[in-house]
C-alpha cells in the first residue's frame, strides 16, 4: 500500500493501492482511473458489474482488488487488451449537445446510466450519497468488515485536512485511534463472550458457525465506531440523477462532500459528458448549486432564531406516529375497487362508506390474496394512505433505515444531545465501562470540534449516539419497510423501529386491516445468532453449485 494524497489541499489523503503492471494493464480496460477513490465502471457486461457491486458491500477490499482476485479468472478479457478507459470517453457528442443541453430535453439524460465507486468515504458522507431516490446504492457494511484492520498503517477513518491543519488536528486523530482501540481490544472478547454463550451445533460447519459469530460480535460494537469511520459506496444512476446528486452536493457545508462532488464530476465525464455538462456552468448549475447553499443557510438561520433547543427532546418516544389519516382504510379500500368498476371515485367512495367493516375486509383480502412470502406486495392501493413518524434510534440503525429513500425523509444534524444506546451483551460481558468511557470520549472530541469546525464535528460521534429523523410513506412503502426490517436476521437496533411502527399503524391509527396486511412482520424475541440462519443457507447454496 502507499499513501498518495489527492490534488486539492481540502481533502485528506487517500490510501492507494499498488498494482503490478500486469494488474494495471487488465484494470485499465474497466475502471476510469487506478489511483483515486473515486472511479467508473466501464466496458463490463451488466451482470458482472450488478455481480460486482452486491460482493463489494461484503468485502474490506477495494472494488479493484476485488475484480482482479475474484472474477478476472471467469471473464474472457482477450479481445478488450486494446481497451483504454482511463483516457475517458468520446461517443455521440454532437448529437446529446443538440438534443439534451440545446434543447433542455431532461427525459435524455434518464437513458444513459453509470456503475460507480466511491471508495474511503466517511459514514456522514455516505448518507449525502444515498440521498437520490432514483439510484441505487450498495455499501460496506459493519457487520461484516473487521474495523480493527489497518489500511496504510491506519485505522479506517476520514481525516479531515481543516482539522488537521489546526492545532485540534492531533487531538482528533488521537482520540478517534483510541475509539477504534477501543473496538479492537474489545473484539476478541465479545467473540469469546458469543462463542460460550451460543455453542456450535454439531450440524454447523465451522465456516457457518464462525461468520455468525464475527457478525453477532462486530453488530455489538458497531456502536464505538465513529461517523468518520470509512466505507465504500456502489451507486448505479442515470445521467439525471448523478446531475441532481452533484447540484446538492457542490452546495454541502462538509469540505469533503464537496471534494467528492469534483472526483465524482471528473469521473463521469469520462463516461457521459453531455449529461453533466451544466453542473459547473455559472449560469446553469453554479447558480442551482448557490440557490440550495443559501436556502440551508436561511433556515439554519432561521431555525435558530425562531425555535432554538429543545432540553427535553431525549424524553420523546423512540418511535411516534405524528400524522395519519382516520379515514385512510376506507379511502384504501375505494382505490382497491376503482380499476375494476367504470364508477367515479366519489361516488365509489360513497359506496365503501356505506358497506360494513365484513365487506370491506372482503375487498381487502381478496385484493392482497394469499402472501406465500414478504415480497409478494398487493398493487397501488396501499399507496392511498401515508403515516409519518418521528424516531429517535442510534445512527446505527439509521443508516440501515435511511436506505428505504423511496419515502420521505429528513435527518437532523448528529451530535451526542440524544444519548446513546449500548447492547445489553457489552455489559454482560463485562465491557461496559469501556463502551461507556468511549462514549465519553466522543461527546467530548465533539464539543471540542463544534466551536472551530461546526459542519465537521460529526466525525466525532460514535454510531451508538441517536439521532432524530423524520420518515413519512405510504402503506404500501411501511409493508415493505417494517417486514424487512423486522425480520429475525435484522439488527435488534432497526427491528424494534420496525415493530412500534407496526403497533402504531394498528393501536394508534386503527388501521387494524392495513396491519393484518402486513402477515410477515415479525415479533419473535432476537434470536442467538441473527446471521446463523442465512449463513446456513448460503452454505447450501453453494454447496449446491459446486456439485
Amino acid at each position: 500500500m502507499s499513501d498518495r494524497g489527492l490534488t486539492s489541499p481540502s481533502v485528506s489523503t487517500y490510501v492507494g493501492e499498488d498494482f503490478s503492471t500486469e494488474e494495471a494493464d487488465v484494470l485499465r480496460r474497466y475502471f476510469t482511473n487506478l489511483d483515486g477513490p473515486v472511479f467508473a465502471l466501464v466496458n463490463l457486461p451488466e451482470v458482472v458489474k450488478g455481480a460486482l457491486f452486491a460482493r463489494y458491500s461484503r468485502s474490506a477490499k477495494s472494488l479493484r482488488r476485488l475484480f482482479l482476485d475474484e472474477f478476472v479468472g471467469d471473464l474472457d478479457i482477450t479481445g478488450d487488451s486494446t481497451i483504454d478507459a482511463t483516457i475517458g470517453l468520446r461517443r455521440a457528442e454532437e448529437l446529446y449537445d443538440r438534443v439534451f443541453f440545446a434543447y433542455g430535453d431532461d427525459s435524455v439524460a434518464q437513458l444513459g446510466g453509470v456503475h460507480l465507486a466511491c471508495e474511503q468515504a466517511s459514514n456522514v458522507l455516505t448518507k449525502v450519497l444515498e440521498w437520490g431516490r432514483l439510484m441505487s446504492y450498495l455499501e460496506q457494511s459493519t457487520r461484516y468488515i473487521a474495523y480493527d484492520a489497518r489500511i496504510g498503517g491506519r485505522y479506517r477513518f476520514y481525516r479531515d485536512a481543516e482539522i488537521l491543519a489546526s492545532a485540534l488536528g492531533a487531538r482528533y486523530v488521537g482520540d478517534i485511534d483510541r475509539l477504534f482501540d477501543t473496538y479492537a481490544d474489545l473484539l476478541p472478547t465479545m467473540q469469546d463472550f458469543f462463542r460460550v454463550r451460543h455453542p456450535k451445533a454439531p450440524d454447523d460447519s465451522d465456516f457457518v458457525y464462525r461468520q455468525a459469530i464475527r457478525a453477532k460480535a462486530f453488530d455489538s460494537l458497531r456502536g464505538i465506531l465513529p461517523a468518520a469511520s470509512l466505507s465504500n459506496v456502489g451507486i448505479f444512476g442515470t445521467g439525471q440523477g448523478y446531475e441532481h446528486l452533484l447540484l446538492r452536493m457542490r452546495s454541502h457545508p462538509l469540505p469533503e462532500v464537496r471534494q467528492y462532488a469534483d472526483l465524482m464530476l471528473t469521473e463521469l465525464r469520462k463516461v457521459m459528458p453531455s449529461f453533466l455538462k451544466r453542473v459547473d456552468l455559472a449560469d446553469r448549475g453554479v447558480v442551482w448549486s448557490e440557490y440550495l447553499g443559501c436556502n440551508r443557510a436561511a433556515m439554519e438561520d432561521t431555525a435558530a432564531a425562531l425555535v432554538g433547543e429543545d432540553n427535553e427532546s431525549s424524553s420523546s418516544p423512540a418511535v411516534e406516529l405524528v400524522d395519519f389519516d382516520p379515514d385512510g382504510e376506507l379511502k384504501m379500500v375505494t382505490a382497491m375497487l376503482y380499476p375494476f368498476t367504470d364508477q367515479p371515485e366519489h361516488r365509489l367512495e360513497e359506496r365503501v362508506r356505506a358497506m360494513t367493516v365484513e365487506e370491506r375486509l372482503r375487498v381487502v383480502r381478496a385484493y392482497v390474496g394469499e402472501r406465500t412470502n414478504r415480497r409478494h406486495k398487493p398493487g397501488r392501493a396501499l399507496e392511498r394512505t401515508s403515516y409519518r413518524f418521528d424516531v429517535l434510534a442510534d445512527y446505527g440503525a439509521f443508516r440501515d433505515l435511511q436506505r428505504h429513500r423511496m419515502l420521505t425523509i429528513e435527518w437532523q444534524p448528529l451530535t451526542p444531545r440524544h444519548g446513546y444506546t449500548q447492547p445489553a451483551a457489552i455489559a454482560s460481558a463485562g465491557c461496559a465501562g469501556a463502551f461507556d468511557a468511549a462514549m465519553e470520549r466522543s461527546a467530548t472530541l465533539f464539543e471540542v470540534l463544534s466551536e472551530s469546525f461546526p459542519a465537521q464535528a460529526s466525525y466525532a460521534v460514535c454510531l451508538a449516539y441517536r439521532i432524530r429523523f423524520v420518515m413519512q410513506m405510504n402503506a404500501r412503502e411501511a409493508m415493505h419497510l417494517i417486514e424487512l426490517r423486522t425480520s429475525t436476521q435484522g439488527h435488534p437496533a432497526y427491528r424494534h423501529v420496525g415493530q412500534e411502527m407496526h403497533r402504531l399503524i394498528a393501536e394508534k391509527a386503527g388501521h387494524k386491516a392495513i396491519a393484518e396486511m402486513m402477515s410477515f412482520v415479525d415479533y419473535s424475541s432476537e434470536p442467538e445468532l441473527e446471521r446463523l440462519q442465512a449463513e446456513r443457507q448460503a452454505e447450501v447454496r453453494r454447496q449446491s453449485r459446486a456439485r
